[in-house]
């Protein structure tokens, strides 16, 4: 008797965490329900909860009374929780316990108190002989579930990391003020090293030789210096260090987007090439303006 209700106590703690892992973005935005704020930090403890759950699982279906405890004061912990959304008025919201279905409601209070009376009910309940073979047999499921799990709990974070990584893609360039150039001042020598030829703004691009975003992006910079509009000029930091102490570029990649005579407009470190090109439309956004 003891045995079935572990595994079934254990599957359901498996269950709920398999289907936080089935809809990571919803389970991970229903931890606003409990007053847990946006923060990096949210994905992290979404994870470790994940993770408690699943190791919760496995030690109470291989027979620990230890893990039943703690698992019947993580139930109650969820109780209050729940409770302490309801009385906040948060009935109706999403809390992810089963899926993305799951509502903060009084149901869901009486649910997670049963569970913990479960678990707290397992270590008192009589305990039966069973086999090696048979715990053999029972590791080794628990094992296969638990390793499944935590495989498509790595890759949904995986998804979230590079979800994080194209929004940050997508940012522009760093300008921090008292880095490189002021804006507005003057750096006439630099477009004397660029070919203008007609060319509207001129582009200085700093870079090192150890530098690995440098060297990754040395095509995409040389492909950019063949547009008609734009004169670009790379600035190595050993090859034209006078410039790089004269200027007092922070280090690399760093990017100067100049007028024609020589004005200062935008600047900024980049990552991708996407950021080296807001560099270019922020000098084109300053430029019409200061010819308004």
């Amino acid at each position: 008797m003891e045995i079935v209700l572990r595994v079934a106590l254990g599957i359901v703690l498996a269950g709920a965490a398999l289907a936080k892992l089935a809809a990571p973005r919803a389970s991970i935005a229903a931890l606003a329900s409990f007053g847990f704020a946006a923060s990096p930090l949210r994905p992290i403890a979404w994870a470790a909860l994940i993770a408690i759950e699943l190791a919760l699982a496995v030690a109470v279906s291989l027979g620990s009374d230890a893990a039943a405890y703690a698992a019947a004061a993580l139930m109650a912990m969820f109780a209050a929780l729940t409770l302490g959304a309801l009385l906040r008025g948060r009935a109706g919201a999403p809390c992810a316990c089963f899926g993305p279905r799951s509502k903060v409601s009084w149901l869901a209070v009486l649910r997670n108190v049963v569970l913990a009376a479960a678990f707290a009910a397992l270590a008192s309940v009589g305990s039966i002989s069973i086999a090696t073979q048979g715990w053999l047999a029972i590791g080794l499921c628990v094992a296969l579930a638990s390793s499944a799990a935590l495989a498509v709990a790595v890759l949904a974070l995986a998804r979230e990391v590079g979800m994080l990584r194209l929004q940050l893609g997508t940012q522009g360039a760093l300008e921090i003020q008292g880095e490189g150039p002021e804006i507005g001042s003057r750096a006439a020598d630099l477009c004397q090293r660029m070919t203008q030829n007609g060319a509207d703004y001129g582009l200085a691009v700093f870079t090192s030789e150890g530098c690995g975003i440098c060297q990754t992006l040395a095509p995409a910079i040389d492909n950019l210096a063949k547009d008609p509009r734009v004169a670009v000029a790379v600035f190595d930091e050993v090859a034209e260090s006078d410039v790089w102490r004269r200027l007092e570029i922070p280090g690399s990649p760093f990017a100067l987007a100049l007028d024609r005579g020589g004005t200062v407009l935008a600047k900024g470190t980049f990552n991708n090439l996407a950021q080296l090109e807001s560099v270019l439309a922020t000098a084109e956004r300053r430029g019409k303006h200061t010819d308004a």
